[in-house]
């Protein structure tokens, strides 16, 4: 690993955090939605690399029960350098702190994603539940 790259607790600026979605290949979000969303984060991390943010992750959730894990991203050509991982440990450091005793943390898995998330205690739900989604 790159010592150029460091971890960073704090939420990404709402420009960071549209570049980065789509740069990464995740879905495009709107100005007004981020503005909204990223103050509302629970727990967040950015990637920088020589002072450029290039990766980031975030938890949102009620506090108490229900967490969900999102928005994990590394720009191309910085990804295969274990960032992914960074980031993941940081926001499971951070859930294992802080949620109290019988939370609920989800995510959902694109691709094979799933190998990462694994590592951090993370198991396929199905076919007791399935993931459901609406887009707006």
């Amino acid at each position: 690993m790159d010592a150029a790259y460091e971890v960073v607790a704090e939420t990404p600026s709402v420009e960071t955090y549209r570049e980065l979605r789509v740069v990464a290949g995740l879905s495009p979000k709107s100005e007004a939605a981020a503005r909204i969303a990223l103050p509302n984060s629970w727990s967040s991390v950015v990637v920088r690399h020589d002072g450029e943010s290039v990766g980031m992750g975030r938890v949102i959730g009620d506090g108490g029960c229900h967490f969900q894990v999102v928005d994990i991203c590394v720009r191309p050509e910085h990804q295969g350098r274990g960032l992914g991982k960074r980031i993941m440990a940081a926001l499971v450091a951070d859930l294992e702190a802080r949620v109290p005793e019988g939370g609920y943390v989800s995510l959902i898995a694109d691709g094979d994603a799933k190998h990462l998330y694994a590592q951090f205690g993370f198991a396929e739900t199905a076919p007791a539940s399935v993931g459901m989604a609406r887009r707006f």
